[in-house]
């Protein structure tokens, strides 16, 4: 086999195997003889250890057969478990520690070299052994000082243990080879020991972090186990050793640094007490990832990169494969950008694994597949070459050496029997890393930036010129009444806003600024696109991450403008919840609303990201759903994308699959204390079930952005024995009533984040004064003997659209027959003119210079009343015209059935696209809805004519 290695390993490889020969520490097995001149020009680390330390090692892995198999970690723990069990002194636990540590580490080095493992076992193998000792060593510690001192209690007495975090790559099962261990110490909560002279638990817990150091760390006869690193606990080598955990999570509320976040990424408890360990690192959470997409992140890691880049070109280093240019640390940090950017919204992105992370990242499209693939290849390559610079002598080294036959040998334990196609290699995916990580972290370049000159923007904004500057600079930019904007623009530059900000949050604000004003010149009403976007920048600004999210993405920058530019609503909207800014990123996305199947998956998939019995955090996952949607539908509809009866199919999309999902979510958190209602006796017990109708816009499919919904709630629940069958029972109707108070809580309830929609319940039978939910048979009877007219012309519009499917078809029953009532069609349009004459009376237009959209004579309701009285007096002997609850479609019905005129229905039809797209644009500029008296005049008069024809209502207005 010597003969199959390069030239100028030869006679090395031939020298240590004779080493080892003379020490009789080569196992006469094939295995070995055919692999150990590889693995002995590559290590002589192993060399060594076989030779001098230890002569029996490789018979005995042989033996064991544990050199030939990958080791679990039970079977890494059960080990040294077995060797600890004989220990009785500190002295022998150090020197079983040594000599674990490096048989283990001669196995896992002989099984990479010899190409027998790949690199996700070496990894994890070195994580996992360095694990065990951490853990095992601190446990025969902790009893050994408990016996001392006695057991460290809390104020209740309970039983106190440390909580060991393995930060970096020890968190992430990444460990290379001769890493040091970057730990920090915690504990639960303060109290004292219970021995003769009680310890507090912090000076307990310090002089075991201390033994714990000792035994890993120090040098002894046996050499070293593991080098410790306790430097990034909190304060540093400046804080103390162990902390308790309250003290912990305020330090990072209050101090913890950016950098900080960045390595909490990859912690996780690694010894101790396992269950409080999660439990700490679940409660850091919050202070590592941001609810929103928080792009400061990358400024951040960009500074981080540069103090690295600095020091490395201090000492000479650039060569290192970890911080030099191209190398591990621009892989970890491309990886671990997009999870502090989006690891508080998406759950997937908190992994401690990075090639787990890459893959995520190129299967949800946020890397390109190209990007991914070359930049896994690439980490595998220099984790490789890392791993094999360590195990030539077990030295914590991350650079290729100089020397022809060192470089050679680190090729050898790379793969690579030619050092020239390793170097190749190395130069040739160092360079595709580095322009990874450029694409990722290059700072917004000027001819990115809108088309206005950079340097008259700066200007108006940065050198707080004199107002006639101002204004002079504003006109010559394109601005129409600069003298207002100026004067708006000092106010916020000078304003209470801005003087609070940090030092990093002014320098992110005089960033943004300019590319602001820039934009909003390109706008097609400047001045009214930087007032509106003012407003919200005066909004977020506080929250510094908003203005990093659009100062490096100069594209999101002009999705805000635009749309700003185009809706006081959409502005207001975004204002009123700048987490939405997040969906700027993707103009893609931006502007295509989702259909019915993808909105179910998207929310599915947005609730799956957080735990099941954390109902405060799935109400604001549901909302932030509702209002991401309802921004793609705005966005669509402002750019023209989306017409109008589409605009409100999108909305009513949206609300069916958000109440949906709520219904759901508030069934089970209740079935979960109570148990599923049945009803029902002996063979004829069954499960009583729940349905919600939509009343109003909502039901007749013509929702707009500020619609509440009208609901009403009923239940089939029947008989005497109606209960729930969980360990606390309720009556069903009890059960379907605290169901329906929940739904409403669930998103009629004010959080910071809004909420999702106002919920209407007044038109359920006897309105406040009835019951929240109702039964079928109820509802059929009070809508045959007690509902008034008013209450038969909501069920026109009323459908079912939530719940199960055979009520739903009970409901729709009910409503035919009750449509279909036989009535007096005098007193029929007597009722229904009385009332609309009311209605327009107190909610009608005083100036008759304007008019009301919705409620002067001619208005959009008076479509509604001619609509629903005709449905009212012909479905009796018409009930097809009952089948839709669209207006639209209600009145092709009533012509086909010849209620009305094909002439009259069109008009109807008409005038009401008129008036649904006026109000529209209205509401998207945040105006009234009243207009110019004379603008929709034949719309209106044709209303008119058709109002005074069908009810002979010759009043003025």
């Amino acid at each position: 086999m010597l003969h199959q290695l390069p030239e100028s390993l030869q006679d090395l490889a031939a020298a240590n195997i004779a080493k080892m020969e003379a020490a009789g520490a080569i196992p006469d097995e094939p295995r070995i003889t055919s692999t150990i001149p590889l693995v002995a020009a590559a290590s002589d680390f192993v060399t060594n250890s076989c030779s001098e330390n230890d002569s029996n090692l490789l018979h005995d892995l042989c033996t064991s057969k544990q050199l030939f198999e990958p080791s679990t970690r039970e079977q890494l723990r059960a080990r040294l478990q077995e060797k600890l069990d004989k220990v009785s002194s500190e002295e022998q636990l150090l020197a079983e520690l040594r000599q674990y540590r490096r048989r283990e580490a001669v196995r896992i080095a002989y099984r990479s070299l010899a190409g027998w493992a790949d690199l996700e076992e070496t990894l994890d193998e070195t994580s996992e052994m360095a694990e065990a000792a951490i853990d095992l060593a601190l446990h025969w510690l902790y009893t050994s000082l408990t016996k001392r001192w006695g057991v460290p209690r809390d104020e209740h007495g309970n039983a106190q243990q440390m909580v060991v975090l393995g930060m970096g790559k020890l968190g992430g099962h990444e460990l290379n080879f001769s890493s040091d261990l970057d730990l920090i110490f915690a504990f639960p909560q303060q109290g004292e020991t219970d021995g003769k002279r009680p310890r507090s638990n912090d000076e307990f817990f310090v002089k075991l972090g201390r033994q714990l150091i000792g035994a890993l760390d120090a040098v002894t006869v046996d050499g070293r186990a593991f080098r410790i690193d306790m430097r990034l606990r909190p304060n540093g080598d400046a804080g103390p050793l162990a902390l308790p955990f309250s003290a912990i999570e305020t330090y990072y509320e209050s101090q913890g640094r950016e950098w900080e976040r960045y390595a909490m990424i990859k912690a996780r408890c690694v010894g101790g007490d396992y269950t409080a360990g999660d439990a700490l690192t679940r409660d850091l959470r919050p202070f590592v990832y941001r609810r929103y997409l928080d792009y400061g992140a990358l400024e951040q890691l960009r500074e981080t990169k540069e103090m690295i880049v600095n020091e490395v070109r201090r000492r000479g280093a650039e060569e290192n494969l970890k911080t030099g240019e191209g190398g591990i640390r621009e892989v970890e940090f491309v990886a671990q950008a997009f999870q502090l950017i989006r690891g508080g919204r998406d759950a997937n992105l908190r992994s401690r694994r990075l090639m787990k992370t890459l893959y995520y990242l190129r299967d949800q499209g946020i890397l390109t597949p190209r990007s991914a693939d070359e930049l896994i290849e690439a980490y595998r390559f220099l984790r490789r070459a890392e791993n094999a610079v360590q195990m030539l002598a077990d030295e914590q080294s991350h650079t290729v050496p100089q020397d022809p036959v060192l470089r050679a040998r680190v090729a050898l334990g790379a793969g690579f029997t030619d050092v020239h196609n390793f170097e190749e290699k190395l130069e040739h995916l160092r360079a595709q890393v580095h322009d990874h990580f450029e694409q990722v972290f290059s700072s917004p370049q000027v001819e990115n930036a809108p088309e206005v000159q950079p340097s008259t923007a700066t200007l108006i904004w940065e050198e707080s010129p004199s107002n006639e500057e101002t204004i002079t600079r504003l006109q010559e930019i394109g601005f129409e009444h600069p003298e207002l904007l100026a004067e708006r623009l000092r106010h916020f530059h000078d304003g209470s806003t801005v003087r609070s900000l940090s030092t990093r949050g002014r320098k992110r604000l005089d960033c943004l600024m300019p590319l602001l004003i820039g934009a909003c010149a390109q706008a097609r009403r400047p001045t009214r696109a930087l007032e509106r976007t003012l407003d919200l920048v005066d909004t977020v600004a506080r929250r510094t991450a908003y203005l990093a999210l659009l100062a490096e993405h100069p594209m999101a920058l002009s999705q805000l403008v635009q749309l700003c530019d185009g809706s006081a609503w959409v502005a207001r909207f975004i204002t009123s919840h700048p987490l939405l800014l997040d969906e700027l990123l993707d103009p893609r996305s931006l502007y295509e609303p989702l259909g019915r199947a993808s909105l179910e998956e998207d929310l599915d998939y947005r609730l799956s990201q957080v735990e099941s019995m954390d109902l405060e955090q799935q109400m604001e996952v549901v909302r932030q759903f509702k209002q991401a949607q309802q921004l793609k539908v705005a966005a669509a509809d402002v750019s023209g994308a989306a017409p109008l009866m589409v605009v409100s199919d999108y909305l009513t999309n949206i609300a069916e699959v958000t109440l949906h999902r709520t219904i759901e979510l508030c069934y089970q958190h209740l079935t979960r204390k109570h148990g599923h209602p049945r009803c029902g006796e002996g063979n004829n017990q069954r499960l009583a079930h729940y349905a919600v109708v939509a009343y109003g816009k909502f039901g007749g499919l013509e929702l707009g952005y500020n619609s509440d919904l009208d609901l009403v709630f009923i239940h089939d629940s029947c008989g005497q024995a109606a209960v729930t069958d969980g360990q606390r029972p309720l009556d069903n109707q009890a059960f379907f009533s605290r169901l329906a108070q929940r739904v409403i809580h669930f998103l009629n309830t004010p959080t910071p984040g809004g909420i999702v929609y106002e919920i209407d319940t007044r038109l359920r039978p006897s309105g406040k004064a009835g019951l929240m939910s109702t039964s079928i048979e109820a509802f059929y009877a009070y809508q045959l003997h007690n509902a008034w007219t008013w209450e038969h012309q909501a069920l026109v519009r009323a459908r079912p659209v939530a719940g199960d499917e055979q009520l739903c078809q009970r409901f729709n029953k009910i409503r035919s027959e009750v449509l279909g009532l036989q009535r007096d069609s005098a007193q029929l349009k007597e009722q229904v003119s009385s009332m609309r004459e009311r209605q327009r009376r107190e909610k009608g237009s005083s100036d008759r210079r304007l008019f009301d959209i919705k409620n002067d004579r001619g208005g959009i309701s008076d479509i509604e009343f001619i609509v629903q009285y005709l449905v009212l007096v012909s479905a009796h002997d018409h009930p097809e015209v009952v089948r839709y609850t669209d207006k639209i479609r209600l009145l092709r019905a009533l012509a086909d059935a010849e209620q009305l005129s094909s002439v009259d229905a069109h008009r109807l039809a008409n005038a009401y696209r008129s008036y649904r797209r006026r109000l529209h644009q209205l509401a998207l500029q945040d105006e009234e809805v009243a207009v110019e008296c004379e603008e929709l005049q034949p719309q209106r008069e044709a209303v008119t004519d058709l109002w005074q024809r069908i009810f002979n209502n010759n009043q003025d207005h």
